[in-house]
Formats: C-alpha cells, structure tokens, sequence
C-alpha cells in the first residue's frame, strides 16, 4: 500500500495517543469489550503453533533446509509456523558472533545466513501448500543501532536528555522506537502490509508490543484484513483492550510461571484452577490464550523443559492441550532435547528420535478431531471438577454439543486413588490407551504419579 493512503490513519492514530495520554493511561486498564471489527480467522479453529528458529533447526541454518523438512511438520499435526525474527540483524554492539534475532537491521529483508527473500518466499509457498499457515515474529519496539532508519529518520527514537539514543532495559544492542512519531507508525505500517501482500504471509507474533498504541493495530488489522484473514499474537498478557485493537491472542505466563512452580513442588494443583479461573473471568471467548511449557525465551534462559518440570513435563503437556487455549511447540519438544539452545551463535538442534514425536502427534490430532478442545468461542465450555481422596489430582470436562472429554491429571510424583464428585456417568474411551471404561456411582480412578488419563465420552 502507498503511504499516502495511509496518512489519515497515521493522523487518526496520533490523536488516539494523544487523547491516551491525556487520560493517564487507562486505556491500559480498559477490559475487551463490545462488538470487534474483526474475526479470528476460521482456519486457526483449531491451530497448533509450532516455533520455529531457522539458525538452529538445521545444520544448514538456512530456509532452504527447513523447506526440505515441511512434510514432518505436516505430519506432526502442527497448523501454525511461526518464524522467530527473520531479518537482517544488526552488527554495532551486536551480542555474541552472531547476534540476537530481535536486533533488526532491516524490517523489509530477510537474513542473507539463512538465505534469498526468494527463498523464504518459497518456503511459505511450501508450507500454504501442505495446508498450514505462516506467522512472522516482528520486533516494533526497538531496531539495531544501524539500521537505516538510525541515519535517516533519527527523531524516530527516544533520546535521554543528553540526547543520546536509548537502549530498552539491559538490551545493548538496541535502541528504543518513539511511538509518538506519525512517520514511525505509517512506517511500520507499509512494512507490515508488505509481507502480508508481497510475501503471502498469514500474520504476526509481535514482540514486547507494551509501549505501542493499542489503536496503531487494530488499524494495520483492518487494513491487513483487506488482503487476507490473519491471525495476531501479542507477547503480553496485561493489556486485555488488545482484544478488541487487532489481537487475537496473547501469552499465558502467569499460567506457565505457576505450572513451573507446582512441577519443582512450590505450589499446590489448586493454584492452576485458581488461575484458569481468573483467566476465564477475564478474557472474552474470543480471547486465544497462548499455553506453553516452554518457547525461545523459557529454553535458553530460564532452563530446559526437563530442568524446570522433570518428570511432570507430559502431564503439562496434556494439561496445556486440554484446556482452553492455544498450545505451542518449540521446535525442541518433539525431540526431547535436553539442551539450552544458544541465543547469540549456531547451536543445531540434534534430532534425536524420541516417544515425545508420537506423543504430541497424538495430542495435535487429538486437538483437530475434537471440537470441544478447539480455540476460543469455536471450542467447548470448561468445568472443573470435584475431586475426593487427594487434592493434587485435578480434574475437568470440556464440552461442546455431542462432544464430552474429561481430563484427570496427578500433578505429584506419588501415585493416588480418587473419586470424581461430578456427574461423569457413561461409557468412555481412554484416548491413550484405548481402553473402553464405563462410569457409574463412585467410580475409583487409579493415577500414576504424574500420571494423566483424557476420556473421551462415546456418543
């Protein structure tokens, strides 16, 4: 799109911040409510997002290699890659050989390590071509020192009051947008729009989106809608209004913080439901939560899968894919890598064949087949279920028209014996194991220390 058909929603969008400003911030407060502008798009119903990071998935470290590989992630029943930032990075104060994803040189280029704008455009086309969709990482909150945009449009970025650029937080190796400028946003615009048309990309991760404008992206949204249905993820779980200003989802860390915990034996099973009380209370049903045991983040600082959750890593797994949300793959899950991946350098993942490939196989298609699991209003209603002989077992049933599953998990490593004290009478099948189970008066469920059961009712 032509800038200059985008200068009235650069000015309408400066005057929101402005009006924003002048309230104190309540617009960060502000729930998700009334009618939205748009819809969440009928293909992620059911989506499971795969992370996906070029430098480390292949030995090549390049798009060419991952197009070689599409059909496994076809087969692993994965709807979603999601690209963790593909472009240029920066090389003044860079981070380690060869910098941070996130240090971006150049918003409309791709990264010559992992190859040709050609090549990653052939890479969507592969992936459009086995039915699944394409999400791009992008990073509005900051760019690297050199980037173009340092030289040409300097007032773009906040200056102390030296007059020296700022880098956000510990993070050197850039420097701070200023939200405020009309050009930076109708950059930032074109930019997005571009790989949406140019590229066929199906939308965007945004990354640390906390200072922006909530109205700049219900803006690029709708203007984005225009070309195709696309799906928005914000990495940031505050700022609820971005519901209704572009967003389709969010991250879920509060949740993950507090699944870490009862995994290391910090916290009781009660504070999950406590938590997915509070989440249900607060977000709409069209509000896609993002669940996940580990990402990019989680695995190369905060510790591996098997570090922070040992054994219970399969009964969070279950949890995550059960529950209401939308569940995340890092592209280490599958492998049962135990390794912190490097941020800052080359660090290919070794393939290891492990169960854990057929396990999350099994959940995707689990996730697909059954409509009382998928996302948001097109999934089923969640409740909790009473549970007696051991309160570390927790229990609950989604349900959506002749669709019925309950889920039983032991979040202790000591085995337990518990009755459900909820109308859960009929004929099941356990979806592991394949065995036919008939539930009548107090039926006892035996649970294996971290041991999870997902019954699935028959009609």
């Amino acid at each position: 799109m032509k800038k200059q058909k985008l200068l009235l929603v650069v000015l309408v969008l400066s005057l929101g911040m402005l009006m924003a400003s002048c309230s104190g911030g309540d617009d960060n407060k502000k729930q998700a409510t009334g009618e939205l502008s748009y819809d969440n798009p009928f293909w992620s119903k059911d989506a499971v997002l795969y992370e996906l990071n070029v430098r480390q998935f292949s030995d090549e470290g390049m798009f060419s290699a991952v197009e070689g590989r599409i059909d496994e992630l076809a087969d692993l029943g994965v709807d979603v890659i999601w690209f963790m930032p593909i472009h240029p990075i920066g090389e003044i104060n860079r981070k380690g050989p060869l910098g941070s994803y996130y240090s971006i040189k150049d918003f409309m280029d791709v990264n010559p390590e992992f190859g040709t704008l050609d090549d990653f455009r052939s890479l969507v086309n592969s992936i459009h071509d086995k039915g699944m969709y394409v999400m791009m990482d992008w990073v509005p909150n900051h760019s690297s020192w050199d980037n173009i945009l340092v030289e040409e449009h300097p007032d773009w970025y906040v200056k102390d009051s030296t007059g020296a650029f700022v880098s956000p937080y510990d993070w050197t190796d850039v420097i701070q947008f200023d939200w405020s400028n009309e050009g930076l946003q109708e950059y930032m615009m074109d930019a997005l729009l571009y790989w949406v048309e140019d590229i066929d990309v199906d939308g965007f991760r945004v990354d640390h989106p906390h200072v922006t404008p909530a109205d700049f992206w219900l803006q690029a949204r709708l203007e984005m809608e225009k070309i195709k249905p696309v799906l928005m993820l914000a990495e940031n779980e505050d700022r609820v209004e971005f519901f209704t200003n572009g967003y389709d989802m969010n991250y879920s860390w509060e949740l993950h913080h507090l699944m870490n915990q009862v995994a290391q034996g910090k916290a009781e099973a009660r504070v999950l439901d406590e938590a997915l009380t509070r989440d249900l209370d607060r977000f709409p049903d069209y509000a896609y939560r993002l669940r996940f045991i580990t990402n990019h983040d989680e695995n190369s600082w905060a510790g591996t899968i098997e570090e922070r959750m040992g054994d219970a890593h399969e009964a969070f797994a279950v949890f995550m894919y059960t529950i209401p949300g939308v569940p995340l793959l890092y592209n280490v899950q599958e492998a049962g890598l135990n390794k912190r991946l490097d941020f800052f350098d080359r660090d290919p993942i070794l393939w290891n064949e492990s169960y854990l490939r057929e396990f999350y196989t099994s959940l995707n298609t689990l996730k697909e087949e059954n409509p009382a699991l998928h996302n948001g209003k097109f999934g089923g209603d969640f409740k909790a279920l009473g549970v007696t002989g051991d309160e570390d077992v927790y229990a609950y049933a989604r349900s959506r028209d002749d669709n019925r599953l309950v889920s039983i998990i032991n979040f202790d490593d000591e085995p337990a014996e518990v009755v459900i004290s909820a109308d859960i009478e009929g004929d099941y099948t356990d979806y592991f194991s394949g065995e036919s189970i008939s539930i009548s008066g107090e039926y006892v469920f035996t649970m294996d220390g971290w041991g999870y059961k997902i019954l699935i009712r028959a009609n």
